[in-house]
């Protein structure tokens, strides 16, 4: 799967893309036909302590899954991302296998 990493208001290390790309290969074992995924991650510059935000937006084919979530750090937002996503690609996969 090609996965596009894109930082918002920072730089991105190596580590993280790295974990980005490692993760995103875990969903494909759910729904084999995952096209490519965008991976956004901002800083918001506030005072709060859960201001990394991570936004996938994957694209399936007849589909487009987004998913925002924010946490104290991109590891953790990216998790839940990847957890909200699985089921999403779940969903899609028992729709269409019933649809046959």
């Amino acid at each position: 799967m090609k996965v596009s990493v894109h930082a918002v208001n920072f730089t991105v290390d190596k580590k993280l893309v790295d974990f980005v790309q490692e993760r995103m290969d875990k969903l494909e074992k759910y729904y084999d036909k995952v096209v490519s995924a965008d991976v956004f991650l901002k800083v918001e510059k506030t005072s709060d302590k859960e201001n990394k935000i991570a936004e996938v937006k994957m694209n399936v084919p007849g589909d487009d899954f987004l998913v925002k979530k924010q946490c104290k750090t991109f590891e953790e937002a990216l998790e839940l991302s990847a957890e909200s996503l699985e089921r999403l690609l779940v969903k899609r996969k028992e729709k269409i296998s019933s649809h046959i």
